[in-house]
């Protein structure tokens, strides 16, 4: 089992930065892929930016060159720094893990990106 908290959401006018953070605890040796997804109102979720255990990583194409996927080397921490923020980036975002076949997600955090 792995638990996820994600935190750093919030409001921030377009052109801004933030930094999501989320927090693995749990089964967390056999963590293979991270990820970020979001879900804005009305639409599905989707892939936002993945890294795998082998350091590699994939973006959607409305976030490539503004957000950058990163965790840290004991595999219990994702980040997702995020720049140049758009209106169409507000979206309330979830963090995701994969262990074998299981796929866990976070509660999500909110971010509002006003223009």
């Amino acid at each position: 089992q792995v638990q996820l908290v994600e935190s750093g959401g919030g409001l921030v006018q377009a052109g801004g930065s933030l930094t999501l953070s989320c927090a693995a605890s749990g089964t967390i040796f056999s963590i293979k892929t991270m990820g970020w997804y979001r879900q804005a109102p009305g639409k599905q979720r989707e892939s936002v930016a993945r890294i795998f255990s082998v350091g590699s990583t994939n973006y959607a194409d409305s976030v490539k060159g503004r957000f950058t996927i990163s965790r840290d080397n004991a595999g219990n921490m994702v980040y997702l720094q995020m720049n140049s923020l758009k209106p169409e980036d507000t979206a309330v975002y979830y963090c995701n893990v994969f262990v074998g076949a299981s796929s866990y997600w976070g509660q999500g955090t909110q971010v509002t990106v006003s223009s």
